[in-house]
């Protein structure tokens, strides 16, 4: 008998015996707190999946973001939580991991189609255990106007002698705001500015690791850095931008008020309804011609299995399939601006989305400096992060004394830095 038809038998028996042992047929439940993509599931990638497994039915019930987090340990802890979970990077899922919630998934095939990077959001301190498959990331970058920057004669810059050319001649031109963005809600001068451009100064993984390690300082001029040109970014915002909010950015972009927005690749979908003229996208510019980039492409959204739930085997099926090029493909066209994190090659049908995940291709990618390990004590970097960054904008903090208040405030409670 031929190889191959032993392997057929040997196949069809398994699949036969799964088959008996899971019933007739065995529905899993997925937690989430992305009600905004029920449709997306229920229409598209549900049916996707139930038509490669039958037997195997998916039941999506979101709860409302705000209350994702409480609903779901209450229903944990009283033992009524679906079979299928879906992960908040970092914290909030290693508490789950480490209160016995989630299981231990490292050995599943479809976890081989992901970085160390992509899986950095759902994995223990050591690095040793991955407790949910990731799904999605976000890209930073910068969005603009090419119909006001073909009015202004200037193109996308990739150096930041470039970048800040741009800007004074599309100031100089008076016709529109060069850049849009606001400090009054503090957050996107940290995540827009300093943890866009930064990834370029202290090369991605590598610093942010070194950090996390105690080989880095937030003193050193890779974090210090970073600022200063953040600093030199308030000659560019706009009358009122002190005062200006998150929306108010956005509408001042998508009415073809300003030309440059900087961005997270998560604006894609919302921007494309709004805007009236061509978007393009370029990715933070590097200090010199020549100097490799870096970009943040930072971890989002994965899924784990509770470990409680009656259907194991048929919840790592579906894990794997999350881990498969068809999944990829199927939600990250489904949602613009919300990249697979798998090593799957996927193209974007939305030009503005292809334009962000190409710079994988070019640029190392690296997470947000912030998110892992390096906000659990008080005073918490994340929201220094946020107040050091508009600081340095508004002229009220150098990016000397910036990285000094902050070095401090980390190596106040995190041993590796003391």
């Amino acid at each position: 008998m031929k190889t191959h038809t032993i392997r057929t038998i040997l196949l069809a028996s398994t699949l036969l015996g799964g088959s008996a042992a899971w019933g007739q047929e065995v529905t899993l439940t997925i937690e989430s707190w992305r009600n905004d993509d029920l449709a997306i599931w229920q229409d598209k990638i549900i049916p996707a999946f139930e038509a490669a497994n039958p037997g195997i039915k998916v039941n999506f019930t979101p709860s409302a973001p705000a209350e994702y987090n409480a609903v779901l340990n209450s229903k944990l802890d009283a033992g009524s939580a679906g079979d299928l979970i879906t992960c908040r990077p970092f914290d909030a899922s290693l508490a789950l991991y480490e209160a016995g919630h989630l299981v231990d998934i490292s050995d599943l095939d479809g976890m081989k189609n992901f970085s160390d990077a992509a899986k950095a959001g759902w994995v223990t301190d050591d690095g040793s255990v991955s407790f949910c498959v990731p799904m999605a990331s976000v890209i930073h970058g910068f969005i603009y106007n090419k119909d006001a920057f073909k009015e202004v004669g200037v193109e996308a810059p990739t150096t930041e002698a470039e970048f800040f050319d741009v800007l004074d001649k599309i100031k100089a031109d008076g016709n529109y705001i060069p850049m849009a963005m606001g400090t009054n809600d503090q957050w996107e001068a940290a995540t827009m500015g300093y943890n866009n451009i930064g990834p370029n100064y202290w090369k991605g993984e590598e610093g942010r690791l070194a950090l996390i390690r105690g080989e880095q300082k937030l003193t050193d001029e890779a974090w210090v850095a970073p600022y200063r040109q953040l600093a030199k970014w308030k000659d560019y915002l706009g009358d009122g931008f002190e005062a200006q909010t998150y929306p108010d950015s956005q509408n001042i972009f998508t009415l073809g008020r300003a030309a440059i927005y900087p961005a997270g690749s998560w604006e894609i979908s919302g921007f494309n309804g709004l805007a009236e003229f061509e978007m393009g996208a370029f990715n933070p510019p590097v200090q010199a011609a020549g100097d490799k980039c870096y970009i943040s492409d930072h971890t989002d959204i994965a899924i784990g299995m509770n470990a409680k739930s009656p259907h194991a085997e048929q919840a790592k099926v579906f894990l794997n399939w999350v881990g498969s090029e068809e999944f990829a493909k199927l939600y990250a066209n489904a949602l613009p601006g919300f990249f697979s994190l798998s090593n799957h090659d996927v193209a974007m049908e939305d030009p503005l989305a292809q334009e962000f995940v190409s710079w994988r291709g070019k640029c190392e990618s690296s997470i947000r400096s912030t998110y892992q390990i390096l906000s659990r004590g008080t005073p918490n970097l994340e929201n220094d992060t946020w107040n050091a960054s508009v600081a340095t904008i508004l002229g009220k903090e150098s990016p000397e004394d910036a990285g000094k208040r902050l070095q401090a405030g980390l190596a106040s409670w995190y041993a590796p830095q003391q």
